[in-house]
């Protein structure tokens, strides 16, 4: 009988993941990605609300920016039904280069294609005829979402098929997380030298303007098309048994039916969802904070050099750290840092050391790397109890979750702002102690209980431990030498 040689992959593979070369390949793709998101989801805005319809009439323009961040925020929640397809279209992908990497260089060649063309305003087409440019900007910017998220679904989908080990798969997802902070902040660093350079060497003003703005979408679209070749020539899929066993195309029935259907990804999902809209929430409202409550707005800028600091200790740290903590203990350790941040934002912050420490608690937060690591685990655990194997579509969920709270908290950040009071001429010294209340009560009390909802869920709901994979891995290697022993005996 020779069965028992299919559970002997799995073990062969294994010095794939653990190759250090394809640790950095996967760290540098996140370099670029995630840059490259920043400038989509952030610095796009900005360009429209400043730049892009200079040409045109005030009243105009007005409509136009509310057209293009309405179309932004319904694309973001219709996409909570589109990306389990795209995922879906990526399981069920066959080539020489895996499922993974077609996606990850076709979706980052035509999204910054079309990321660099609305950076132009298609072609000046914005202060020529603003009703066309609407019309071809909703065509353009939903072929350019779709295609992004084929790039991102693909990227974060890897993990699983680049090892089986649950440690090691959190060194690769730790690693992408760290070059993402480098890519995110490195983005507030560098923006104004490049956007106020390029103006001037197109116009001789020293000023933020179009060309400039241009040239900066360029130069990280053309980053994070480097960092999509690195991911596809340095990483290397994992052929075992265990993704072996579970080669059939799934339907968009059998893609619903292996999210709703396994528990293990439901529950981490609804504990980061409430964590996500915790902590977007209040990201939104910090700089009101501090021009309206404290007063000092010019200190704002302080926000972001700790959430760096932080970012850049955090994600290596996590592997370090998950070698003798459980990773349920560093989901709940980073809640309760969250609450107790919110008390300080509440209390103590009139105190500006207090205030300080308190956004260093804020930030430490494993909550991100937890709920990759755990839906990454809960696709063998899929396989295991529903027979099947959808590594793409449930690590679709993590972005989809990112993509609905983001467009939620704008929607309730603009609402606090205008139920406390702190919009046009508005000032701190304008300010009520009926706004301040206003503002504490939707700021802050709401977030401390998501967050404490977010630790109560994690705690009681999710049981896929590390420890608990493992034993999943085994039992799926037995059961398919099992079968393969039934077959070789018929």
């Amino acid at each position: 009988m020779q069965a028992t040689a299919s559970p002997a992959k799995p073990a062969a593979s294994k010095p794939h993941g653990g190759h250090w070369g394809s640790k950095l390949a996967f760290c540098f793709g996140n370099l670029g990605h995630s840059a490259f998101y920043g400038v989509m989801s952030t610095y796009f805005i900005i360009f429209v609300t400043s730049d892009l319809f200079t040409g045109v009439g005030k009243a105009t323009a007005n409509r136009l920016i509310g057209l293009i961040t309405g179309l932004i925020v319904a694309v973001r929640i219709i996409e909570l039904l589109i990306d389990p397809m795209l995922g879906n279209i990526i399981d069920n992908t066959k080539s020489k280069w895996g499922k993974f990497k077609p996606w990850i260089i076709w979706g980052n060649i035509v999204s910054a294609i079309l990321l660099v063309v609305l950076f132009t305003g298609i072609f000046g087409l914005a202060n020529v005829n603003p009703t066309l440019f609407a019309v071809l900007f909703v065509i353009i910017f939903i072929t350019f979402d779709v295609f992004y998220s084929l790039s991102d679904i693909s990227y974060w989908g890897m993990v699983p098929a680049l090892s089986e080990d649950s440690k090691e798969r959190g060194v690769y997802t730790s690693l992408g997380a760290f070059a993402g902070t480098i890519g995110w902040n490195g983005l507030t660093i560098v923006v104004v030298p490049i956007t106020t350079y390029f103006t001037f060497v197109a116009t001789g003003k020293h000023t933020q303007g179009a060309q400039g703005w241009l040239a900066f979408a360029i130069i990280f679209s053309l980053l994070a098309l480097l960092s999509a070749f690195v991911v596809a020539i340095g990483t290397k899929e994992n052929d075992n048994a265990i993704r072996q066993a579970a080669q059939d195309k799934t339907t968009l029935r059998q893609v619903f039916s292996a999210i709703f259907h396994n528990d293990q990804i439901l529950w981490p999902s609804l504990a980061y969802l409430l964590y996500s809209l915790a902590y977007v929430m209040t990201n939104g409202v910090l700089y009101y904070l501090y021009k309206f409550v404290l007063g000092q707005p010019g200190q704002f800028w302080i926000v972001g050099v700790i959430a760096t600091i932080i970012g850049f200790c955090t994600s290596p740290l996590y592997p370090i750290l998950n070698k003798y903590i459980p990773r349920k203990v560093l989901f709940v350790a980073g809640q309760c840092f969250m609450a107790v941040a919110y008390l300080i934002f509440l209390f103590l912050r009139s105190n500006i050391f207090m205030l300080d420490v308190g956004l260093v608690l804020f930030d430490i937060n494993f909550a991100q790397l937890v709920t990759v690591l755990t839906l990454t685990d809960a696709i063998e655990y899929g396989q295991l109890k529903n027979g099947q194997r959808n590594e793409a579509v449930v690590l679709a969920v993590r972005p989809m979750i990112d993509k609905l709270t983001g467009a939620v908290s704008n929607g309730l950040v603009g609402y606090i702002a205008v139920a406390a009071n702190m919009t046009g001429a508005a000032t701190a010294a304008s300010m009520t102690a009926k706004d301040i209340a206003t503002f504490d009560r939707l700021a802050f009390y709401i977030p401390l209980a998501l967050a404490i909802c977010s630790v109560l869920v994690f705690l009681f709901k999710v049981n896929l431990s590390e420890k608990k994979h493992d034993e999943v891995v085994k039992q799926l290697e037995a059961k398919i030498a099992e079968e393969g022993n039934n077959e070789n005996a018929n």
